[in-house]
C-alpha cells in the first residue's frame, strides 16, 4: 500500500501541474449566501469560504454550461472537520434538474476525509461512490475537475480519474444532457448525515471552519438556451470535448482509475444490494469505463 501511495502521489504531481487552472474568481462567479463570511481575494484569483454558527458561505458561476471541462483548486477545512461539506458541484434548476457533484465530507482530527461523489439526472439521484484519499486535503491546494461531454462523465483529482458515468441514453438511462448548468461551491454545516451518519457533530469550538478555492477554470461550453443542445453537442473542432480522445479513457488513464477504485473506494451503490433490495439500478448491469 505504501508503494502504491507513493506512485499515485507521483503521478498526482506530474498530472497535476499540467492541469494548472488560471481563472479569476471576480470575473466568473459570485458570492450566493454568507456575505459576511465568504471573501473573495488575491486580486479576484483565490476565494475563502467559511462556515461558524451562523453561517456556512457559497459561491456560483455567472454562466451556465453544457459539457466541457470545470477545474477548481480547492484547499480544505483543516484539522477537526466533522460535520462539515465542502461542495464543489455543477447543477442546473428545478425539480427534473441534472447535478454532477463533489463533496468533501469532514471528520475528526487525524481521520480521513471522505470524497463523495453523485450525479442528478433529471432529478433522480442516489448514484453515489465514495473514496478516501491518498494525500492530505488539507495541506495544500489540489485540483478537482469533472470532465462531462455527450458520451461521458469523469471525475478527476489532480488529473487521476476516479469515477465514470457513460451515457446510455439510447437505452433508457437518464443522462445530463439538455440540461445547462452552473458551478456551484459551498462550506455548510451537514453535521446530521455528514460524520458517521450524523453521530458526530460540529465542535463549534473549532470555529471558525475555512475551506479555500483558486483558480476556477470553465473550458465549457455556454448554455445560451434549448439551442445550445445541438451547439454544444455538435463535433467540431471548437467543441474539443467531443473528439475522440475524450470519448474513452485511454490505458493509462484506464490503469490510473483501477488503482485509484481498487484501494481508495470505500462504498459503491452499484454494489449496495440491501439497499435496492435486489433491484439494482439499471446502469449497474452496463459498462462504464
Amino acid at each position: 500500500m505504501a508503494i502504491l501511495r507513493a506512485f499515485l502521489i507521483g503521478l498526482c504531481i506530474i498530472a497535476f501541474h499540467q492541469s494548472l487552472v488560471d481563472a479569476k474568481f471576480s470575473k466568473s462567479m459570485y458570492i450566493t449566501w454568507g456575505q459576511q463570511h465568504a471573501a473573495i481575494q488575491g486580486n479576484g484569483e483565490d476565494v475563502q469560504l467559511v462556515l461558524d454558527q451562523t453561517s456556512g458561505s457559497a459561491v456560483q458561476s455567472k454562466r451556465a454550461f453544457l459539457f466541457g471541462s470545470i477545474e477548481m483548486l480547492i484547499k480544505l477545512v483543516p484539522n477537526n472537520s466533522a460535520g462539515t461539506v465542502t461542495a464543489f458541484y455543477l447543477s442546473s434548476t428545478g425539480s427534473t434538474h441534472d447535478e454532477i457533484d463533489f463533496e468533501f465530507l469532514g471528520n475528526v482530527s487525524g481521520q480521513p476525509y471522505i470524497i463523495h461523489t453523485n450525479i442528478y439526472t433529471q432529478g433522480n439521484g442516489s448514484k453515489e461512490q465514495q473514496f478516501y484519499l491518498w494525500f492530505d486535503p488539507t495541506a495544500d491546494f489540489h485540483n478537482y475537475t469533472i470532465h462531462w461531454n455527450p458520451t461521458t462523465v469523469v471525475w478527476y483529482i489532480d488529473g487521476l480519474p476516479i469515477r465514470v458515468f457513460r451515457n446510455y441514453e439510447n437505452e433508457g438511462i437518464a443522462y445530463p444532457s439538455k440540461q445547462g448548468m452552473r458551478v456551484y461551491s459551498s462550506l455548510w454545516n451537514a453535521d446530521n448525515w455528514a460524520t458517521r451518519g450524523g453521530l458526530v457533530k460540529i465542535d463549534w469550538t473549532s470555529a471558525p471552519f475555512i475551506a479555500r478555492l483558486r483558480n476556477f477554470r470553465g473550458r465549457a461550453c455556454k448554455w445560451d438556451g434549448p439551442s445550445s443542445t445541438t451547439q454544444c453537442a455538435a463535433t467540431t473542432p471548437a467543441n474539443w470535448w467531443t473528439s475522440p480522445t475524450h470519448k474513452q479513457l485511454s490505458s493509462a488513464k484506464l490503469g490510473q482509475l483501477k488503482s485509484v477504485r481498487d484501494n481508495y473506494m470505500i462504498y459503491d451503490y452499484c454494489k449496495d444490494t440491501k439497499r435496492f433490495n435486489g433491484k439494482m439500478p439499471t446502469e449497474c448491469s452496463k459498462q462504464q469505463f
